[in-house]
């Protein structure tokens, strides 16, 4: 329950991050100087439930009772879901066949590159970790 707390926490700042960075390269860059307050407060709660349960999503992975593949199916099908139901929700992504097609074709590329990356990062930690173990 601790790592829980501890990773809503951190996701929750995270996403409240990224909502003020956006937001502040908008008025900065671009040629907004006025604000939607209801807009950004949409946007920016959006943004810190992103970060949210993207943040807890990955304690799947911690669970030692699963395989590789339950943990993945079970983390991909917890993500895609909240983040189309908010997308959808905030209209991040239009609500058509096509954009949801697109958005959906876009997600799994981006799933499948985060997670190959992590995957080939902790295969060679282990890797590390047991050419250290053979040396004792």
């Amino acid at each position: 329950m601790k790592v829980f707390l501890f990773r809503s926490m951190i996701g929750i700042f995270f996403g409240a991050f990224i909502a003020v960075v956006l937001t502040n390269s908008l008025v900065y860059f671009g040629s907004q100087e006025v604000l939607d307050g209801e807009l950004f407060m949409k946007n920016s709660l959006g943004s810190i439930f992103c970060g949210w349960f993207f943040t807890v999503g990955p304690l799947y992975f911690e669970n030692t009772n699963l395989r590789l593949s339950q943990q993945t199916g079970l983390h991909f099908i917890t993500v895609v879901v909240l983040y189309f139901i908010l997308a959808f929700g905030i209209g991040w992504v239009p609500f058509t066949v096509k954009s949801f097609l697109l958005a959906l074709g876009l997600f799994v590329m981006t799933y499948l590159i985060f997670w190959t990356s992590f995957y080939l990062y902790f295969r060679n930690q282990a890797k590390k970790l047991n050419a250290e173990l053979q040396e004792l």
